[in-house]
């Protein structure tokens, strides 16, 4: 027995994490990777059609094939929480915070593989509705995953990690990332710059509809983000894209407009450096690394949305150069940039894909009272909830001209190849901003719990309050994971769309849950437009929906693993 209060002290922290933790999580891999095989065959079999894959198929089968997509996001994400957690012991920081996010990941996701999996808040994927039997489920009942079910994710473990958490509420994020120190000294400089220049300020941006001021983003040149991962034969970095994620993370949790404008220079940089010519990436690639040059990306159609291969925009060739006629919607940043990355039709007899070609196409910046002062071109303002800072636009093109040099990679009918070939890191980097948005709605959270009293006491040492602050931290370092290793995929130069994908997906669910607790957290002033919580989730619910929408994303996930 203790014999002093020191000791009783040290046997109460200590009792929340369970023994032998990485040994059990460690043996719950096998099972897990096992079902999730069965579940692949059981699709496959309901999917395929005289011996290949079908697209029919898949979209009558929707359920079982995007229920598919999110067991084997839960499956990675479990191997990347034990890879993280195996580095850090291996490195000596495996502290009991670290323990107790690792077990409570562990405990809360193999239950919900077992119970059921949130594809959204209305929609639980059951195993069976994959076609797995009870039969094909026993393989998860091994002792170790017994054990994690019942003792991982308890009352006690997260009553504990929130204790750790307000020790630790001055540090730079709950948990360590695993990340080098060269990593985090970067995360270290745009945290401070977030807090500094952005997070002030970000919520009189987001209520008064204004654009984020020129002065932030001439400050985030100076600091690099638009050259960030930009070779430096071509006047950026060559940074890796995990300090992208970095950068993006921490821009965001400060306020996602901002972590989003690296994302506009991020996507017209890999374009070019994918598919431009030589001519075309010395010309365009230092204006970009430096912010001289502002782009916009102007995919999208009314008519289309996700269907790109439906585009009906047309581009014909006059002379050299060419005329583009047509419609385009969801346009961020449209009015303050000078070039454009253009898809249209250049082949009028095609109606997929094959005939689309990517142009660069060069604008006249706009002001308040001219907004599109180039000939040609005329746009619109669509209003939104959030993720304002940018603003969104209806573009229309009227023989719109765009230099004949400035076709990508000089040669029509790639457009659609060239954009597929920059969705790898326009995810990975989406997936940073959803961790970054998450962990804004966690800084808000845990203030307001502890600042709020109600019947005597803050609002943290309620069980209900702590275990959402717990949750939201917990799933915040299981998508953190995932980013991180799509994006250390991506550096070793290995394919990593399905990868990237499981992040964008799981991380944009994490940043809403996230967000909509804080709200919770926060009662009916979270409801008041004054509190930042309320900007936060109108930020956190478009990253369900752009660079893919959560059932597209599912869907591409779910062809590439029955591939």
């Amino acid at each position: 027995m203790p014999h002093d209060g020191q000791d009783m002290t040290l046997e109460t922290t200590t009792s929340a994490v369970l023994p032998n933790l990485l040994t059990l999580t460690a043996a719950a891999l096998p099972p897990v990777d096992a079902l999730l095989d069965k579940a692949r065959e059981a699709v496959r079999a309901q999917v395929t059609e005289n011996g290949r894959i079908s697209g029919a198929l898949i979209e009558q089968n929707q359920t079982a094939a995007h229920g598919l997509a999110w067991l084997a996001t839960y499956a990675q994400s479990l191997t990347q929480m034990q890879k993280w957690a195996e580095n850090l012991t291996a490195a000596g920081k495996f502290s009991e915070v670290e323990q107790l996010i690792h077990q409570i990941a562990f405990g809360e996701y193999l239950w919900q593989l077992y119970g059921g999996i949130p594809m959204s808040q209305g929609e639980i994927l059951r195993l069976q509705d994959i076609g797995l039997t009870q039969d094909d489920q026993r393989a998860m009942m091994s002792p170790e995953i017994m054990t994690l079910t019942q003792s991982g994710n308890t009352q006690a473990a997260r009553t504990r990690l929130v204790e750790l958490m307000q020790e630790r509420s001055a540090e730079i994020i709950i948990g360590a990332s695993g990340l080098d120190d060269e990593l985090e000294m970067i995360r270290e400089q745009f945290r401070r710059f977030s807090i500094d220049k952005v997070e002030p300020y970000a919520h009189d941006w987001h209520l008064k509809d204004e654009l984020i001021p020129m002065e932030i983003i001439e400050e985030m040149a100076e600091l690099g983000v638009f050259g960030l991962t930009i070779p430096e034969e071509y006047g950026g970095f060559g940074l890796s894209k995990a300090s992208m994620c970095v950068v993006s993370e921490e821009l965001s949790r400060g306020y996602i407009g901002v972590g989003s404008l690296g994302t506009r220079s991020e996507i017209a940089a890999e374009l070019i450096l994918c598919g431009g010519t030589e001519e075309q990436k010395q010309k365009w690639l230092p204006q970009l690394a430096s912010a001289e040059t502002l782009p916009t990306a102007v995919f999208t159609e009314p008519n289309t949305g996700s269907d790109l291969g439906s585009l009906r925009t047309r581009a014909v060739k006059d002379g050299d150069d060419y005329k583009v006629t047509g419609n385009k919607t969801w346009i961020t940043h449209a009015t303050r940039t000078q070039i454009m990355t253009l898809l249209a039709r250049t082949d009028p007899e095609t109606t997929n894909y094959k005939g689309l070609s990517m142009f660069i196409a060069e604008k006249t910046p706009g002001t308040d009272d001219n907004p599109f002062p180039t000939p040609g071109m005329t746009g619109g303002e669509i209003e939104v909830l959030g993720y304002r800072g940018m603003k969104e636009y209806e573009l229309a093109f009227d023989d719109f001209h765009v230099k004949g040099e400035n076709l990508l990679g000089g040669a029509e009918g790639q457009g659609f190849k060239q954009l597929m070939q920059t969705f790898e890191s326009a995810r990975i980097q989406t997936a940073a901003r959803a961790v970054g948005v998450a962990q804004s709605a966690i800084d808000v959270a845990m203030q307001y719990a502890l600042d709020r009293k109600q019947f005597g006491k803050a609002l943290i040492n309620f069980p209900r309050v702590s275990g959402k602050l717990a949750m939201m931290a917990v799933e915040t370092t299981i998508a953190r994971q995932l980013t991180y290793f799509s994006a250390h995929e991506k550096d070793n130069d290995r394919r990593c769309d399905l990868e990237a994908g499981m992040a964008k997906l799981l991380g944009a669910r994490v940043a809403w849950a996230s967000a909509d607790n804080a709200l919770q957290i926060h009662g009916g002033n979270g409801f008041a437009l004054e509190y930042k919580v309320s900007r936060i989730l109108c930020d956190a619910r478009i990253l369900n929906i752009f660079e893919g929408a959560a059932e597209i994303q599912a869907q591409v996930i779910a062809r590439r693993l029955l591939d």
